[in-house]
């Protein structure tokens, strides 16, 4: 396996990636854009570029925030995501730099790219799908599915399929019905697996402790987080072969 650091460029502001990949393989392969939580670019977004890599993707592990800007509460998380949000423009333009190192790197067939996303980056890689973006196949874990972007039929070019839990107070069931409806006016093909009883955050093994220390419901679930990679990979094979 291969991994390393790539600091690259947006708007002259700096941000750190991570790009990981079995350098035994040979040939071009599938590549995955694989977009962090609210707490920033950290070591679980890598692990999960990590993960990716072992199933034969050239994953690349953006970076929203920019170089070195983490967070270790949700105040600063919330800043730090907000800060992002807010400046016009800016989620896009750093999706697609991100895309663009992707689709250049020497492994990587640019024809088929995917993103994944966690939390906040799930709700990133949803956006960067209604914008019809030329992404093969989207998955979300535990994102938000509101968003303000007007979507047509026809304009989503990827198919979906998102992971959510059934008792997540930060995506409640109205958002999900809505989700649900606002999908299949667009005429979008997706799927939506909901989770009994399991809270927000679910795939991060950090997430119940962080929840217990800041008073906010969020609790990891190791057999959600383990059902929800499985159809993951899963859709990766049916979409890519």
């Amino acid at each position: 396996m291969h991994s390393e650091s790539i600091e690259y460029t947006v708007d002259g502001e700096s941000f750190t990636g991570y790009v990981s990949y079995d350098d035994s393989r040979e040939g071009k392969r599938p590549g995955i854009i694989v977009i962090h939580e609210w707490w920033g670019h950290n070591d679980f977004v890598r692990i999960e570029a990590d993960k990716l890599a072992a199933e034969g993707y050239t994953a690349f592990a953006l970076d929203m925030f920019g170089t070195g800007k983490q967070a270790d509460n949700p105040d600063d998380a919330g800043a730090l995501m907000n800060a992002a949000l807010e400046k016009p423009g800016a989620i896009e333009k750093r999706f697609r730099a991100a895309m663009e190192i992707l689709q250049q790197h020497e492994t990587v067939d640019a024809s088929r790219i995917a993103a994944q996303g966690y939390c906040f980056g799930g709700m990133v890689a949803l956006n960067m799908a209604r914008l019809g973006l030329d992404l093969r196949g989207v998955v979300s874990f535990h994102g938000a599915l509101e968003s303000d972007i007007d979507v047509e039929p026809g304009s989503v070019n990827a198919e979906l399929r998102v992971y959510t839990g059934g008792a997540d107070d930060m995506i409640p069931a109205k958002q999900v019905a809505a989700f649900v409806e606002e999908m299949q006016n667009a005429a979008v093909k997706f799927e939506l697996t909901s989770y009994p009883g399991v809270k927000h955050g679910f795939t991060n093994p950090a997430a119940t402790d962080r929840g217990e220390k800041f008073g906010i419901p969020l609790a990891y679930s190791k057999d959600a987080s383990q059902d929800a990679w499985n159809g993951a990979m899963a859709f990766y094979r049916k979409l890519f072969g």
